[in-house]
C-alpha cells in the first residue's frame, strides 16, 4: 500500500502536510488539556482568590474547569458551519493555509496566560482552536479526499484518524511529568499547537488544489490534470476526468447546496440520516469524553495519581496501533458494520463491570474498537455518498452533530462518572448495539465505487423502488454489472 501511495509525486507528501497541521491538532488538543488538569485547576483557584480575595469551593473550580474543556466544541461548531462556505469560495488549500493563522494566534495567547495570570485567557485560546479544528477536520477531509484515486480514496481519507491518534499521543507523551507536565510548564504544553501550524503554513503552499475543486467548483480542466500529473504523477487520465465530468453534469448549474435546501430534498433523505448517525454515535461512544477527565475516570477507578499520565499514555498507544492497521484491513468490505462489532465485544467486558477497579486494563478495549475503524469512516462517509454540490454543507452537519455532541459530553460526563463510576460504559454500549444494526440494513458497500454509483444505491432507498431511474442529461455510468446502467436523479 505505500508503494501505491509514493507512486504520486505529492500525494504522499500532501497527507502527511494536511494531516500535521489538521487532525493531528485536533487530537493533540483533545487530549493535551487533560494532562495538566490539575494544575490548571489549582491555577484557576489561585488567580480567582488573588483577584477577589476568596477562596471558590470545589464545585466551582470544577463547573469551571468544564467551561474550559467544553469552549473548546463551541469554537468547533463555529469553524465546522462556515468551513463549507469558506471551501468553496477559496478552495480547499487556500482555506488550510489561513486557519494556520487562527491556531498560531491562539497559541500565543496560551503561552502569555500564565504570565497574564488569567483563565479567561486559556478559554480564549481553546475556543480559538476549537475554530481551527472545526476547519481543518472538514476541510482536510474534502482536500484528502478529493485528491485521491478511486482506489486509494478510503485508504487516504482513514489518515486522518491517524494523525487524530498520532495527535492525542503525543498530546499525552509531552504532558508528562518528564516534559511539559508540570506546574510551571503547563502553558508551554498548550501553546505547541503552534509549531505544527508553522510547519504546515510554510510546506502547504507547494502542493496544488484538490482536482475536483478545480474542475467541478473552478471548471478548470488544465488546471485539474496539472494537479492530478503533480500529485499521481504523469499518466493517462481520462478516466478520472471522465468521472468528474458525469459528476459535474449531474449537478450542472445548482452550485453548492445549502442545509435548509438539502433537508428538505427526499431524494437524499438517508444520505442525511445516515450521515447523522454515524457522527452521533461516534461521540456517544465515548472515547473523546475519556480523553477529556482521562483523570478522573482512572481517579474513580482507583489508580494512583502518579500512574495515571502512563495508563493514559498506554491507552492512546492501542488507539494509535489500530488507527494505522485500520489502513490495511480498509480493503475488505463491511468496514463501518465491522468496526461497531469490534467495540460491542471490547466494551461488554467493561459494562457488565467484571473487575470495574481495574479499569486501566478495560479502557483499552473501547479505544481497541474505536481505532480500528469508525474513527475514520465517520470521515469518509460524507465524501463517499454526497455529491460535489452537497459535500461542503454535508461535511458541516457532520461536524456540527460532531461538535454538539463532544460539548455535551464535555460538560456532563464528569457528573456521570460521578454517579455511576465504572458502569457509566453502559451508555456506550447501547450506542454501539443500535449503529450496528442500522449500519447493517442501511448503508450500502462504497468500496472501489465511483460517487455516482454510491448515490443511485442510495436512491433505492430514497425512491423506496428499486429498478433503473432515468439518467439525467444522457449521463450513464456502469455498476459492477456491465450490462446494467444506473441513473442518478439529480440531487
Amino acid at each position: 500500500m505505500l508503494k501505491k501511495l509514493l507512486q504520486g509525486h505529492l500525494l504522499f507528501p500532501l497527507i502527511l502536510v494536511a494531516g500535521i497541521g489538521g487532525s493531528f491538532q485536533y487530537g493533540f488538543n483533545v487530549s493535551s488539556i487533560n494532562a495538566n488538569s490539575a494544575y490548571i485547576k489549582l491555577f484557576i483557584a489561585e488567580t480567582w482568590a488573588e483577584r477577589f480575595g476568596t477562596k471558590l469551593e470545589d464545585t466551582t473550580v470544577k463547573l469551571i474547569w468544564s467551561l474550559v474543556v467544553s469552549i473548546y466544541p463551541i469554537g468547533g461548531l463555529l469553524g465546522t458551519l462556515n468551513a463549507g462556505h469558506l471551501a468553496v469560495k477559496y478552495g480547499r488549500k487556500k482555506v488550510l493555509l489561513f486557519n494556520n493563522l487562527v491556531d498560531i494566534l491562539a497559541a500565543t495567547i496560551m503561552l502569555l496566560s500564565r504570565m497574564a495570570r488569567s483563565f479567561e485567557m486559556i478559554m480564549v485560546g481553546r475556543f480559538l482552536y476549537g475554530i481551527n479544528a472545526g476547519i481543518g477536520l472538514n476541510v482536510q477531509s474534502m482536500y484528502l479526499g478529493e485528491s485521491s484515486p478511486i482506489k486509494l480514496r478510503g485508504v487516504v481519507s482513514l489518515t486522518r484518524a491517524m494523525f487524530v491518534a498520532f495527535g492525542k499521543v503525543t498530546g499525552q507523551t509531552i504532558g508528562l511529568r518528564e516534559v511539559l507536565g508540570t506546574e510551571h510548564r503547563w502553558h508551554f504544553l498548550l501553546a505547541f499547537s503552534g509549531l505544527p501550524a508553522l510547519i504546515q503554513l510554510i510546506s502547504l503552499p507547494w502542493f496544488p488544489d484538490s482536482p475536483r475543486y478545480l474542475l467541478i467548483d473552478r471548471q478548470d480542466k488544465v488546471l485539474c490534470l496539472d494537479a492530478l500529473q503533480r500529485l499521481w504523477g504523469k499518466g493517462d487520465f481520462s478516466e478520472e476526468i471522465a468521472d468528474m465530468e458525469a459528476e459535474q453534469a449531474v449537478i450542472k448549474g445548482e452550485g453548492a447546496r445549502t442545509a435548509r435546501e438539502m433537508f428538505r430534498d427526499r431524494s437524499i433523505r438517508w444520505q442525511l440520516i445516515t450521515n447523522v448517525m454515524v457522527t452521533v454515535a461516534m461521540q456517544l461512544c465515548g472515547i473523546n469524553a475519556i480523553y477529556f477527565y482521562a483523570s478522573e475516570v482512572f481517579q474513580e477507578a482507583g489508580i494512583p495519581s502518579y500512574s495515571i499520565p502512563y495508563v493514559v499514555l498506554g491507552a492512546g498507544g492501542t488507539l494509535l496501533f489500530t488507527s494505522l492497521t485500520c489502513v490495511s484491513t480498509w480493503k475488505q468490505p463491511g468496514g463501518l458494520w465491522r468496526s461497531n462489532n469490534n467495540k460491542i465485544t471490547c466494551i461488554a467486558p467493561v459494562t457488565l463491570g467484571v473487575l470495574p477497579k481495574a479499569l486501566d486494563h478495560q479502557c483499552f478495549g473501547p479505544k481497541l474498537g474505536v481505532g480500528i475503524r469508525e474513527a475514520g469512516v465517520t470521515a469518509i462517509i460524507p465524501f463517499e455518498i454526497f455529491t460535489q454540490s452537497c459535500r461542503p454543507v454535508a461535511y458541516a452537519i457532520n461536524g456540527t452533530f460532531h461538535w454538539l455532541g463532544l460539548f455535551v459530553m464535555g460538560m456532563v460526563f464528569p457528573f456521570i462518572v460521578e454517579g455511576l463510576g465504572p458502569f457509566c460504559f453502559l451508555i456506550f454500549l447501547g450506542d454501539c448495539l443500535v449503529i450496528a444494526v442500522y449500519v447493517f440494513i442501511i448503508l450500502p458497500e462504497t468500496k472501489g465505487k465511483s460517487i455516482l454509483e454510491i448515490t443511485a444505491e442510495f436512491q433505492k432507498l430514497n425512491q423506496r423502488r428499486a429498478g433503473p431511474v432515468t439518467l439525467l442529461d444522457g449521463v450513464k455510468f456502469k455498476q459492477n454489472n456491465p450490462e446494467i446502467f444506473i441513473i442518478a436523479t439529480k440531487l
